[in-house]
């Protein structure tokens, strides 16, 4: 009898705190899409970035930009919503990324002239 206490007490402490974990994941989740706002940066389940145009709470539907396309999806469909820290520093980088391009497009049209 005593040898089937102990693996039945582990089997109930393991199953308690995965249960424990799935809801805190779950509430997490919930706060995150609570927390979505026009102009925010999500990326879906599918691996779309694109950026928030409108939140219909009723309906649970997010309307998303995707460079000028605008989608619907189901609000569970968002798997990220980036910071608002994160998705400018992301800015940032792509304005200096192409700032560089045209300074690289700039030299190669001077170097062409020259020839």
């Amino acid at each position: 009898m005593q040898s089937f206490i102990f693996p039945l007490l582990i089997i109930v402490v393991m199953l308690w705190w995965m249960s424990r974990t799935s809801k805190k994941q779950q509430q997490r989740q919930q706060e995150m899409r609570s927390n979505m706002k026009p102009g925010a940066k999500v990326i879906t389940i599918g691996g779309l970035h694109a950026v928030v145009d409108a939140v219909n709470e009723e309906a649970k539907t997010v309307d998303l930009d995707a460079e000028g396309v605008i989608l619907t999806f189901e609000a569970t469909a968002i798997r990220t919503v980036k910071p608002e820290e994160e998705a400018k520093t992301e800015e940032v980088k792509s304005a200096e990324e192409a700032a560089k391009a045209d300074d690289t497009t700039a030299e190669e049209a001077k170097d062409e002239a020259k020839d």
